[in-house]
């Protein structure tokens, strides 16, 4: 490390990741995601959602339905709508360093590399 201060990284488990991994796996989901990365931590109404990506009505609802049970959104509801939606940006922390954490590793060199 380049520093003292030390965050400690606990990998997610195998079968978390892939679920997560999952539902990415879908190019309107995908797309849908990084609306919402974009839009900051107050997220989109689902209106607005919809605009940006182009994916609406039940369609949007079901896409929505996949990421919030992957973890990878949170959803504000009133009734039974849904107003408003948000990434998760530990849980998408958490998913990327799950790829990165033991990055190059077994290079040869005893050293491994971190990417901060």
């Amino acid at each position: 490390m380049k520093n003292s201060t030390h965050i400690q990284i606990y990998p997610i488990p195998v079968e978390l990741a892939s679920s997560q991994f999952a539902a990415l796996g879908s190019e309107q989901r995908l797309t849908v995601l990084r609306i919402l990365v974009r839009a900051g931590p107050e997220g989109l109404t689902i209106g607005a959602l919809g605009e940006r990506s182009g994916v609406t009505g039940s369609t949007l609802t079901h896409h929505m339905k996949i990421l919030a049970a992957a973890g990878l959104v949170t959803q504000k509801k009133q009734g039974r709508s849904i107003i408003c939606a948000a990434a998760e940006y530990d849980v998408m922390r958490a998913l990327s360093d799950y790829l990165l954490l033991e990055c190059c590793a077994d290079c040869g060199d005893g050293k491994g590399h971190t990417h901060d």
